[in-house]
């Protein structure tokens, strides 16, 4: 097991870990409307299949939103 942030906050992961993977783990809502950062780098939406995460890695979801008024 390794531990990793995730949003802020610390989880236990079994390694070997893809973003995917992690994404699926962690049940995030509209899996294909996030982007991820890990350690404050965007990941291309391509690489989430085949980019592992390794002990301490710092992994955002961020969903942006689109609005205001005028």
């Amino acid at each position: 097991m390794a531990t990793i942030t995730v949003n802020g906050d610390k989880q236990e992961v079994a390694l070997p870990i893809t973003i995917s993977a992690l994404i699926k783990q962690n049940n995030v809502a509209q899996p294909e409307m996030v982007s991820v950062q890990v350690n404050e780098e965007f990941v291309d939406r391509e690489d989430f299949d085949k980019t592992t995460l390794k002990e301490g890695d710092s992994v955002d979801f961020l969903y942006f939103m689109g609005g205001g008024s005028l």
